[in-house]
């Protein structure tokens, strides 16, 4: 087969059909290990700034853990390790409730909320000592101040690094092809193997991958600037 020709995948409803399911995948994957993640930072935040002894270092060593050891290691330990042990009965129930974008969401999730814990502690950082004190003085008690004034400030320096992360989240969804996921680069794969138009097909993913990759980074800008309220007043 010679020549470039697009329209051999894109006229093709099945091709079409495939690309929709495995973008449709790609963001039941996205926003389940997103919301994951968001979670789990947040209580890993709360747990660091507690007065737990054993708080830091447990989420220190979780950090180190899930920062060092690739995400890719990560999902095949899950899938391939972790599922393996679980009683019959919940590997049956998972088998038929898809089991590969479950696992992936654990594993994506559980990864990416090392990351997001961190942007939210140094966002948090970066906000003044004196902001407390002055809360305080304006009669707030401490976790009075940390919702209604610290958090908010600590959340909007965060931003940058959370929007960047996010990004990276949604294309390390792809790495969910590893456990057999059907989101879009398993789809991708799976019409190269039946129609041998791998420019094309690879062409139009990677198109597809960077357009949604803009739209959250848009979105993010967005957020950002309504967060900001120097940028608003411009």
């Amino acid at each position: 087969m010679s020549g470039f020709d697009l329209s051999a995948i894109l006229s093709n409803s099945e091709f079409r059909s495939m690309l929709l399911h495995g973008v449709e995948m790609t963001f039941v994957i996205y926003a389940g290990s997103w919301v994951l993640a968001m979670t789990l930072a947040i209580l890993l935040l709360g747990l660091r700034i507690s007065p737990l002894s054993f708080a830091d270092p447990v989420v220190k060593a979780y950090v180190s853990y899930h920062r060092n050891v690739p995400t890719l290691v990560q999902l095949m330990l899950w899938y391939f390790g972790i599922y393996t042990l679980m009683p019959d009965a919940v590997t049956g129930w998972l088998a038929n409730h898809n089991a590969e974008a479950v696992f992936a969401v654990i594993g994506l999730g559980l990864c990416q909320a090392a990351y997001f814990s961190e942007d939210l502690r140094s966002g948090l950082r970066a906000v003044s000592p004196g902001q407390m004190e002055a809360a305080k003085a304006l009669g707030h008690g401490y976790v009075s101040a940390m919702r209604f004034v610290i958090m908010p400030q600590g959340v909007r320096n965060a931003l940058p690094p959370l929007i960047n992360h996010s990004v990276s989240l949604f294309k390390n969804s792809s790495l969910a092809i590893v456990v057999g996921a059907s989101e879009l680069t398993h789809a991708i794969k799976e019409i190269d193997n039946v129609s041998f138009r791998t420019f094309e097909i690879y062409l139009i993913g990677t198109l597809i991958y960077l357009f949604f990759s803009l739209v959250i980074m848009g979105a993010g800008a967005i957020i950002s600037m309504r967060a900001d309220p120097a940028m608003r007043a411009r």
